[in-house]
């Protein structure tokens, strides 16, 4: 049996944090994530935004991680070589309701310590983005507002963890948890096929959408996940400058408003919907989602083209709530919905934490959270003084051609013909660079997009798709018909 200090039962952005994290400390820990690869949740799906920390209630732990985190998230970035573009952001309204939010979140911002808040009037406002609607009545301006791209941030972290010593089982899914000694036995399914049963001091459950059935697994039910959809737009990256700022719509009728991202990479993301559905591995997009959101965007910007839109994507939300018997056997939510972080570590059993419904802001959150809970788990199991001088926190990211000058381009194909060869023309991405992704743990097709950008732009891989198979077959010795897009049984060939 495999022992470990350590377990870590989930491979999203807070699962990579948590085992980075891990890293520094003398542990020996293990990462498990039932997927071919790390960040394939609700990681990919998100509205991909670094807050500022003025949305969250002052005195709660949300609103004191965000604004801590949100200031070092820049040195986090730098450390693991990932673009980061703090761009600022603007929450618009349109009427006197509007108005009203945007003041109780201008004075909770200051409680919790956001700097440089500022409220401008709609003079202001056009002036700063003049393609949004001259209807604009104030905006509150916070200029430490930023943007990533979640998906690249998280599997960073997972390469930095891998790197100082993490051990990574892909395709694992922990089915089983029983107690036993001082510690937990932990039966893995691995690749769907083969049971393994390891043994962990320790457990952090960072397993997103089935964090809470993972808990379930030691205690009973205490808190579930209660599921919504959300659907996203994707803007081409040819209006790159056409907005700023991230732009929040605060709408006059009490309900969703809009959240329009100039992202890292020069295209809009605009989201998202809110929609009914309690399927947690339904990524789908619904029409009226996408109708919504069409309707927010004309609304809010008249003039962004719609007919630049290059993809839409669904996404999964989490909400927590406490639940009760139902008198018939099962259990019931309760009334009011869990807002802050849930973050249970049970007194009896203090060496299991289980991150549960964790959503928004816990992209910008995810370091800081890794933080606090790999602290006080640690604390548990009597290793929080165990600290790893041998840690290193930098990561080197792939070379990108697109972001060279001239002569670093030449240079690099130079050292390596394969960086002289484009394979995806949208993005200006190289086999070098696919390779590369390749070498590091892509064994998708998403799994290349994600990490490199290869079929992102405007042809959505249209172009470059079947070079990218070729690839993926050739460097992990399979056959083409053998290649997944992502996922179980996504094969981009099918036998007919």
């Amino acid at each position: 049996m495999f022992r470990y200090d350590v377990c870590v039962i989930g491979g999203g952005i807070l699962g990579c944090m948590v085992a980075r994290e891990l890293m520094k400390y003398r542990v020996k820990a293990v990462l498990a994530e039932k997927r071919e690869d790390v960040c394939t949740g609700m990681t990919r799906a998100n509205t991909a935004v670094v807050y500022a920390g003025y949305d969250h209630k002052p005195g709660t732990l949300k609103g004191k991680l965000c604004a801590e985190a949100n200031q070092d998230f820049e040195r986090m970035c730098r450390e693991l070589e990932v673009p980061m573009k703090r761009c600022g952001s603007l929450m618009v309204c349109f009427g006197a309701r509007g108005e009203q939010v945007l003041e109780r979140k201008l004075a909770d911002g200051r409680r919790n310590g956001v700097p440089g808040l500022a409220m401008l009037d709609g003079a202001a406002v056009l002036e700063m983005e003049p393609n949004l609607s001259p209807q604009v009545r104030k905006g509150l301006y916070a200029p430490t507002t930023g943007t990533v791209n979640p998906w690249e941030l998280g599997i960073a972290a997972f390469e930095n963890a891998r790197d100082n010593g993490c051990e990574m089982r892909l395709g694992a899914e922990a089915v089983a948890i029983r107690r036993q000694g001082d510690g937990f036995e932990i039966e893995l399914l691995e690749n769907n096929t083969v049971s393994q049963v390891i043994w962990a001091k320790g457990i952090m459950n960072c397993a997103g959408l089935h964090a809470d059935t993972v808990r379930e697994m030691v205690f009973p039910p205490k808190i579930r996940i209660f599921t919504q959809r959300a659907d996203y737009l994707v803007f081409d990256d040819q209006l790159q400058g056409f907005l700023n700022h991230v732009i929040f719509y605060e709408p006059e009728e009490k309900g969703k408003g809009l959240t329009l991202v100039p992202a890292v990479d020069g295209n809009i993301l605009a989201g998202a919907s809110k929609q009914g559905g309690e399927d947690r591995e339904c990524f789908k997009t619904t029409p009226e989602g996408l109708a919504f959101l069409s309707k927010m965007c004309r609304e809010a910007v008249p003039g962004l083209p719609m007919d630049q839109v290059i993809r839409n994507f669904g996404s999964i939300r989490p909400n927590p709530f406490e639940v009760e018997p139902d008198g018939r056997g099962g259990y019931q939510k309760k009334d009011r919905r869990i807002r802050s972080f849930v973050i249970e570590q049970e007194r009896e059993c203090p060496s299991m934490i289980s991150l549960i419904g964790v959503k928004t802001p816990g992209l910008t959150c995810s370091g800081k959270l890794a933080e606090y809970t790999v602290r006080k788990l640690l604390d548990a199991i009597g290793m929080a003084d165990w600290k790893n001088e041998a840690f290193c926190p930098k990561r080197r990211g792939i070379p990108k051609i697109a972001q060279m000058s001239f002569e670093q381009r030449r240079k690099q194909a130079k050292q390596n013909p394969d960086y002289g060869k484009i394979v995806c023309c949208c993005r200006k991405v190289t086999e070098g660079e696919i390779r590369e992704a390749i070498r590091r743990g892509a064994v998708t097709v998403d799994g290349i997009k994600r990490r490199c950008g290869a079929g992102m732009g405007r042809c959505q891989g249209g172009r470059c798709e079947q070079r990218v198979v070729e690839l993926l077959a050739e460097e992990l010795s399979i056959s083409p018909g053998q290649v997944k897009k992502d996922g179980p049984e996504s094969f981009v060939f099918r036998s007919i």
